[in-house]
Formats: C-alpha cells, sequence, structure tokens
C-alpha cells in the first residue's frame, strides 16, 4: 500500500479504506474512476494485504457460466480454511447485464466471495439497485502530475528493462497530455519513447515525446471506456447551445469505440435536462434517435447520432423540470410524509366518504376554461412554489396561462 500511486483520498494513511484492510478485514465494494487509475492495483493489494484468494473476471468477455464457476473455486477455498472470502474482482462490472449482476447476489450476501468491481461508468446506472446497495462506492481520481512522476520513478527503478536504462524526464507537458491522468498510458508512452531511443542514456523532453509518438494516444480509451472529460464536454457544448463542439466531442466518442447506445441515453437526458418545455419535442426525437442508433448500429449510427446532438445544441433551453424536480425533492427531505388534503384523498367506501374523503373536491371540467381554484397542496406547504417557467417562448407563454389562473397565488 505504501507504493501505491494516487488514490490517497481514500487509501492514504488513516484513511477508512486502508484502516478496514490493515485490520484484517473487507468488504464488497465498487471503484468507479477513469482508466488507468489503480483500480486493478488496489485490489490485488488488498488480496495481498489480506492474503485472501483472488479471483479475477473481465466483464467484457465473461458470462454467467463464468461467474458461476469462479464462486464455486470460492467456496472451495472458504472450505478449506484459507482464511477470509475470497475476492472476485470484476473489471468493468458495468458490462454486465442484469441477469449476469443477480447471480452475483447470493454470493455476496452469504459472504462466499468479497465482490470488487471496477468500473469507468456511474454505478448508478449501470449497476442493479440489489447489487449496488451490497457495496461501498469508491470514486477513483484521475492521476496528477506528482503521481505520474512517481509513476516513473518506480517504473525505472523496478522494472527488469527500464532499469538498465539512464533515463531522465526533463519535460512533462506532452507526457502529461497523452497519458490524461492514465498511469497505463504513461507507461506504454515511456516504453514506445525509450525503444524509440534505442539508447541507454536518455533524456525525455518534448521534442523527444512528440517525435517518438507521432500519432497521439486520445484521451478516449480505445477500448471504449469513458473518458469523463469527452462526456462531460459533449454534454456542456449541448447544453452551451454550440452544435460545432457537440459534434466534436461525439466523433471523439465515436472514434473511441463507445457503445453508441450510451451516447443516445445521454442525449436523451440531456433533452429533458436542458431543454425540457422549452421544446417537447427535444425529448421525442431522443427517445427516435435512441430506438434508431439500437437497430442500426456503426457506422450509420453516428449520422442519427449527429443529427440529434446538433438538434439539440441547437434547441431553446431550460432547466425548468430539472430544478422543480430537484425543489420538490428538496422539500420531501425537509418536511417529510405529510398529510395529503382531506378533498383530495380517494373515496372507494362509504366509510371514506363519511370522513369526508374526498369532500369540497372541484372537478375541474365542470368550470370554465377547465379551472378552478383549489388548494392542491399539503396545509404546511401552501403557496409553495416548485416550477419556475423557463425564459424561453415556449415556457413564457405557459407562465402567462400560470399567472392568469393563479393570480399571485404562486407568484407567476
Amino acid at each position: 500500500m505504501s507504493e501505491l500511486v494516487g488514490q490517497h483520498h481514500i487509501i492514504g494513511k488513516d484513511k477508512p479504506l486502508r484502516k478496514t484492510i490493515e485490520g484484517g478485514s473487507m468488504y464488497s465494494c465498487i471503484f468507479w474512476g477513469p482508466p488507468g487509475v489503480g483500480k486493478t492495483t488496489i485490489a490485488q493489494i488488498i488480496s495481498n494485504t489480506l492474503k485472501t484468494p483472488f479471483f479475477q473476471l473481465s466483464a467484457i468477455n465473461a458470462g454467467v457460466k463464468d461467474v458461476r464457476e469462479a464462486i464455486e473455486k470460492a467456496k472451495k477455498t472458504k472450505f478449506l480454511g484459507s482464511g477470509g472470502s475470497a475476492i472476485l474482482f470484476i473489471d468493468e462490472i458495468h458490462r454486465f447485464n442484469k441477469s449476469q449482476q443477480d447471480a452475483l447476489l447470493g454470493a455476496v450476501e452469504q459472504g462466499i466471495i468479497t465482490l470488487i468491481g471496477a468500473t469507468t461508468e456511474n454505478p448508478s446506472f449501470e449497476v442493479n439497485a440489489a447489487l449496488l446497495s451490497r457495496c461501498e462506492v469508491f470514486v477513483l481520481q484521475a492521476l496528477e502530475l506528482d503521481d505520474l512522476k512517481k509513476l516513473v520513478q518506480q517504473a525505472c527503478q523496478k522494472d527488469t528493462t527500464l532499469a538498465k536504462k539512464d533515463i531522465e524526464v526533463t519535460e512533462w507537458e506532452s507526457l502529461t497530455k497523452i497519458s490524461g491522468g492514465d498511469g497505463r498510458k504513461l507507461l506504454n508512452a515511456i516504453e514506445i519513447i525509450v525503444n524509440f531511443s534505442g539508447k541507454k542514456k536518455i533524456k525525455i523532453d518534448n521534442a523527444l515525446v512528440d517525435k517518438a509518438i507521432q500519432a497521439r494516444l486520445a484521451h478516449f480509451d480505445k477500448g471504449g471506456e469513458q473518458h469523463y472529460d469527452i462526456i462531460s464536454a459533449f454534454i456542456k457544448s449541448i447544453r452551451g447551445s454550440d452544435p460545432n463542439a457537440a459534434v466534436y466531442y461525439l466523433a471523439r466518442m465515436i472514434a473511441g469505440g463507445e457503445d453508441p447506445k450510451f451516447i443516445a441515453r445521454r442525449l436523451i437526458i440531456a433533452a429533458s435536462e436542458d431543454i425540457g418545455n422549452a421544446n417537447p419535442n427535444a425529448l421525442l426525437l431522443a427517445n427516435q434517435c435512441f430506438g434508431a442508433v439500437n437497430h442500426v448500429g456503426y457506422p450509420e449510427c453516428r449520422i442519427i447520432l449527429s443529427q440529434t446532438a446538433i438538434y439539440l445544441a441547437t434547441s431553446p433551453k431550460s432547466n425548468a423540470a430539472y430544478m422543480a424536480i430537484n425543489n420538490a425533492l428538496a422539500l420531501v427531505n425537509d418536511t417529510g410524509d405529510l398529510s395529503i388534503p382531506l378533498s383530495l384523498r380517494n373515496a372507494p367506501t362509504k366509510l371514506m366518504k363519511d370522513l369526508d374523503y374526498g369532500k369540497g373536491y372541484p372537478y375541474a371540467h365542470d368550470f370554465p376554461n377547465n379551472f378552478a381554484i383549489h388548494e392542491f397542496l399539503p396545509d404546511e406547504i401552501a403557496n409553495t412554489a416548485l416550477y419556475n417557467p423557463g425564459d424561453n417562448p415556449a415556457e413564457n407563454k405557459a407562465r402567462e396561462r400560470l399567472k392568469a389562473l393563479w393570480k399571485e397565488k404562486y407568484g407567476y
């Protein structure tokens, strides 16, 4: 653990995860972070420190059968008294479907295995709730410059090939750009440069890096692992109404081999979160995009993704619906389960009617313009405005209608 590069916020001295490991135990967890930052390394360090059996699967090529075989092996090691539960490390666990993830549940619950999953995707969306609830999530961060320097220093001392060379890095800008905080990319780049040089004594500067690596390694992993910065830049470009930047980052993801369905899902979210009722057609188009992408696939689906991204980027923007549900959830969290007004309660039985369930409720369609003034919120939060229409033609029209109906009640 003392030699681990980076991730001091979770496994540094006196941090909870480190204390747990040094205490001789471990629990199931998921390491969420960009590629090449030590997810596999930390899992192996945990296994070595605790002296527990270690089984590793990659979700790219493993199926339910492989999961069950690994669990059976773990059962045998537990039966033979090997110590604590065997660690089952699953790389890219977000690629497992529901049935594959469900196959892990029983073994995790029974303590047959300690599951450690690694993912570059948000586990809230990619790991099913039942499995996620049994795991602690640790967020790993891209390696910083000091971490990268330490990694190269260790490699030059311990790698059998590099240790034979006299290597000095005098400039870090190009190496930092190439790595993008990914330790694997950095070490691969060092090996390429050393082989390119062919010398025993090597001074690595920006010029040598650029010369040795003519085609720079993309920040986006070619195996399809999503780099946070690219998807973040893509969504922010759409939100910022810049179709040119949106298409550029879309191209980066496509060139990196990203799953087109993942991109399409992000477009659906953007259509609702950043456009909403300023242009309801955006959500319809984004949903159609997902279906079309699913049917067509690469390479042609790039055109559909491009069309949708451009449409969303050039559309009017509003986050009013997004803010409204956040405001409502915050209010629910603060006020708890308030009593539903009697006038709004369902009254399917005589007893309920005798208790005034439904009494005083005005049926809107019995009134002019299909509207009747009534208090629909619980008494404790009456007159609370949670939805504030955005400043765009569609929602300005909605604002005027609400103002006409509710007068000054909600401050529209």
